[in-house]
């Protein structure tokens, strides 16, 4: 069954137990009203539109920026950039955590991510580009 997948978002992983000057410094930079999540965790910026979306997360590591990859499929999506040789290195809550063969991380986050899903999303069936 074929399946579609794009970058849905850009999240900038800041290493700090507080997003508080994080989310002020981005939001002046994008010139977007950023808010914290309830849990402190992440923060989304209003005023987004399209995709992909950009977010912050406050991690443990090194702060680094990683892609989410929104799909309508994930295990499929999971399966066939396996095959491509990227490698599965954890799943936490509803997303699978991955990296590829160059070292990059990156998240497969279920669709939508945008309000305009499947937009130009690439459709892929076996593993290969229709």
């Amino acid at each position: 069954m074929a399946h579609k997948s794009r970058i849905g978002g850009v999240c900038i992983d800041c290493q700090t137990d507080d997003l508080t000057e994080a989310t002020a410094f981005w939001s002046a930079m994008l010139g977007k009203r950023g808010k914290i999540d309830e849990d402190g965790k992440y923060a989304e910026f209003d005023g987004h539109s399209g995709y992909p979306k950009v977010l912050l997360q406050a991690v443990d590591h090194a702060p680094r920026v990683h892609l989410d990859i929104e799909t309508d499929d994930q295990e499929a999506e999971c399966a066939r950039l396996t095959a491509l040789g990227a490698t599965e290195v954890a799943r936490i809550k509803e997303w699978i955590v991955m990296e590829a063969p160059t070292g990059h991380r990156f998240c497969l986050v279920a669709a939508p991510q945008g309000e305009d899903w499947p937009g130009d999303a690439a459709e892929f069936d076996g593993g290969a580009r229709e």
